[in-house]
């Protein structure tokens, strides 16, 4: 509870940006393994693992944001671009669900977002010393 009163301001709002993306990736990868039929018209078996992998990725940049992100450690920044890579890939490639696409360009804002705001904080300026 301590690490948490020390956060700054541009480090709370991040990380939870980074948490939006990660719940967000988790929650459609749950529903796609579960019901793969609202990805589209596919092969379901193949939706299914996607799901399922989609599951995993979301998962794990989860668990990444609310441990080692929130505690500034930079392996888990340079890990979290992740987001933003995956969602400009998904809306460059056309990627179900929907056609639209608002969701992918929504989630590619706040993770840049999440990473950005509190880059001096992951990477402070060196002072030189006398």
């Amino acid at each position: 509870m301590a690490k948490f009163k020390e956060q700054t301001v541009l480090l709370r709002i991040s990380w939870m940006f980074l948490l939006f993306t990660g719940v967000g990736i988790l929650s459609f990868g749950i529903l796609v393994a579960a019901f793969p039929q609202i990805a589209g018209s596919y092969d379901l078996g193949l939706l299914r693992a996607l799901g399922i992998a989609t599951t995993g990725m979301g998962f794990f940049g989860t668990v990444i944001t609310l441990k080692s992100y929130r505690r500034k450690e930079r392996w888990a920044w340079f890990i979290l671009w992740y987001y933003p890579i995956f969602w400009t890939l998904h809306l460059a490639g056309g990627l179900p669900p929907g056609n639209d696409h608002i969701h992918q360009v929504l989630f590619i804002v706040i993770s840049l977002l999440g990473l950005m705001l509190p880059f001096r904080q992951f990477f402070p300026r060196k002072t030189v010393e006398p």
